[in-house]
């Protein structure tokens, strides 16, 4: 069987490409194809550790069995942080949740605006921005990169769980992807709420989850080189497939 493997942030480095086909054995299962692919690129020593792992746009363990023709995306620890025809997203059909993507500059002001309503005593804003440094090092810009259907597909469930756990009225999160210069928005997530304190709760964790969960890499390009952002390790519920299966 053939499945179509895509490679992510410093994976995509590693093995020189960003997507490929691959030969299998009939019901191979992912962990045949991760010790596959380690032949492709012998110097990226432990480069499976840490990684999840998604079929279709849905994240598996590394027992599950592949099947002709799926979607492969082995992803490292993520680093991430108005639609028009150049943007992708997803919202829903009342103004309750809202999630884009977007390769055009973040409307801060916009999209904090259309969330205010009447009902709400406290909207709070996460605006995260590019900075000039990291650790010392000067920054010349960034480059973000999502697999796409997945980022989209987490955001949703995020900004869903939020309203419902921390029982706010509205929540969004809109991320930037291609290349950002300093001072710009990379993400932005808006909380709308009767009170401040289930507001500034749910955007906390709406930014601190997304960082670990959304599948979205930073490239940071300094004065003196590039490099593929560290990205925090992604939950035990991830790496063993546990959503997927309980999506089933």
């Amino acid at each position: 069987m053939r499945v179509q493997v895509l490679c992510f942030g410093v994976l995509k480095d590693w093995f020189g490409v960003e997507s490929t086909p691959v030969e299998l054995p009939a019901s191979a299962t992912v962990a045949a194809l991760i010790e596959q692919m380690s032949a492709l690129a012998p110097h990226a020593v432990r480069w499976e550790q840490g990684i999840a792992v998604s079929v279709n746009a849905a994240y598996v363990n590394r027992s599950h069995e592949l099947c002709d023709g799926d979607e492969v995306a082995l992803l490292p620890p993520v680093s991430g942080g108005s639609a028009s025809e150049e943007s992708a997203g997803d919202a829903a059909e009342d103004d309750s949740i809202a999630v884009s993507l977007t390769h055009l500059p973040i409307d801060v002001q916009g999209i904090t605006e259309t969330a205010r309503n009447d009902e709400d005593g406290a909207v709070v804003v996460f605006d995260g921005i590019v900075r000039n440094n990291t650790r010392g090092r000067k920054t010349l810009y960034l480059d973000y990169e999502a697999y796409d259907s997945l980022a989209l597909k987490q955001m949703r469930a995020l900004v869903d769980e939020a309203t419902h756990r921390f029982a706010v009225r509205h929540a969004s999160i809109v991320h930037r992807l291609g290349r950002l210069q300093v001072g710009e928005t990379s993400v932005l997530i808006v909380v709308a709420a009767a009170h401040r304190g289930p507001a500034f709760e749910a955007c906390r964790w709406l930014i601190d989850t997304l960082k670990k969960t959304v599948p979205i890499w930073k490239k940071e390009t300094f004065t003196d080189g590039a490099v593929w952002a560290d990205g925090e390790a992604f939950p035990a519920e991830i790496l063993t497939g546990t959503e997927a299966r309980d999506e089933k």
